[in-house]
């Protein structure tokens, strides 16, 4: 019998069980992860033995201990972006959480990158004048190596205390006499208490452990746009020494921002529910950076069915897809001009893209609304710069963010049924990995008042 399960060993959940760690309180903790090891997780296609995603059962990239934390490791201390967690705990208590995040990650080396701000007085009066607004943080960029790093260091401190369970699929979870049975093809684990922090790539199984208890989602939200690529030096003027800064433009009918900047970076396939689509890739993932810039401008959409959502997202990037991975590329010139780029003319554009596509017309690929907020912030870039956006700028067709549904659970994320709780990214509260690490810090000093 366990005093708390968790499920899941993304941040949340690390977070979690490492603040649990911090008491004299002798509590028994399990973390039970449907994926593997850090150390086992290799994904096919980044170390060279795929050129595509070949659906392993387990994706070793999304899932296993770190979860997604395994990639960039870029932490923003924010409730600007990320998340709604200082709605539902208190902005300035989310602060106060992040700093302690940050004191933790340098106790396993992340004091080895700085810590710098994206804030910019000047540009912030500048964004005023031009009807959009600046988004900014502090920002710990670990970056691939020293995230792997990390992980692995708060691995081996975790796993000397606390039983972890690897390859480990929970089919279901009930309840009997106040004890919770999380029932595997291997055994049943009996807990008093039970956390669902399974991130975003619990999907449909995380709804049915809802289900069973009658719990549910309240609405999900679904980010799409385009991918755009441009010249390093046009954003040097607003970028100055930071290494990213967020863009957004607001009227009644779009909510337009930019993520995922990342200079000297590549433009990389993205597979995740089965699509394809085009992602960043920065120049601490790679050995091999570029000279081009690259970031999103996506758009929120939110739906009150969660089949609906995915529905929607699943048959806009399909159409792109056409069962053969195909992104879309244009040049901006050409979407101005609403024409097809061609491969000629992508051979000879004075920016070269850093992702083989296809040519293409965005207007004929993805609905308007998009197209209409990247121009938005295009505009916007081009009044914070005082400068034109080049011509060959490159813009793929199509970026997207999937988030979990919102659950319904009270201000220390218990659901409905005493004792269960939601947690991190898979709850609808979270969208980042600071976000996700402070609610498990958060929810580890109520367990521990408690």
């Amino acid at each position: 019998m366990y005093d708390i399960t968790i499920v899941g060993s993304g941040f949340s959940g690390i977070f979690l069980a490492y603040t649990l760690l911090q008491s004299e309180s002798k509590l028994k903790i399990l973390i039970i992860e449907k994926g593997k090891k850090f150390i086992d997780r290799i994904c096919p296609i980044e170390t060279g033995m795929s050129e595509k995603c070949v659906h392993c059962t387990i994706c070793n990239k999304a899932q296993g201990f770190g979860g997604m934390g395994r990639s960039e490791g870029k932490f923003n201390y924010t409730n600007d972006f990320g998340g709604k967690l200082g709605e539902k705990i208190g902005n300035e208590n989310v602060i106060d959480i992040m700093e302690e995040i940050d004191k933790i990650l340098c106790l396993f080396g992340g004091d080895k990158v700085k810590l710098y701000s994206t804030s910019n007085e000047e540009l912030n009066r500048r964004a005023k004048e031009s009807n959009c607004s600046i988004l900014s943080t502090k920002v710990r960029h670990l970056g691939t190596t020293l995230s792997y790093e990390i992980i692995s260091k708060m691995y081996l401190y975790l796993k000397s205390k606390i039983n972890i369970q690897f390859d480990a699929d929970i089919i279901s979870i009930n309840k009997n006499n106040c004890v919770f049975n999380l029932n595997s093809k291997e055994k049943v684990f009996y807990s008093k208490v039970v956390v669902l922090a399974t991130g975003i790539s619990g999907g449909d199984k995380f709804l049915d452990y809802c289900k069973y208890f009658n719990i549910e989602p309240c609405r999900r939200r679904i980010d799409l746009g385009v991918r755009v690529e441009m010249n390093e030096y046009e954003l040097e003027t607003i970028l100055k020494k930071s290494f990213e800064t967020k863009i957004s433009w607001k009227d009644n009918e779009i909510e337009a921002t930019t993520y995922c900047m990342n200079p000297k970076g590549k433009v990389i396939k993205k597979y995740q529910e089965g699509l394809v689509m085009a992602d960043g890739q920065n120049c601490l993932e790679t050995d091999n950076p570029s000279c081009n810039f690259n970031f999103s401008i996506l758009i929120p959409k939110y739906f009150y069915n969660c089949n609906q959502a995915k529905e929607y997202a699943t048959s806009i990037i399909k159409s792109i897809n056409k069962g053969k991975g195909r992104i879309i590329i244009q040049r901006f010139e050409d979407l101005i001009k609403n024409r097809v780029t061609t491969k000629e003319q992508l051979i000879k554009n004075s920016i070269h893209p850093t992702l083989e596509s296809e040519g293409g017309n965005l207007y004929n690929e993805i609905p308007r609304i998009y197209i209409n907020g990247a121009l938005k912030i295009i505009e916007t870039i081009e009044k914070l710069t005082d400068k034109k956006i080049c011509k060959d700028t490159l813009l793929y067709g199509i970026d997207a963010k999937f988030y979990e549904p919102e659950i319904t659970t009270n201000e220390h994320f218990e659901t409905k049924e005493e004792g269960l709780y939601v947690l991190g990214d898979c709850s609808g509260t979270t969208y980042s990995l600071a976000q996700a690490a402070a609610s498990g810090v958060y929810l580890g000093r109520y367990f521990l008042k408690k």
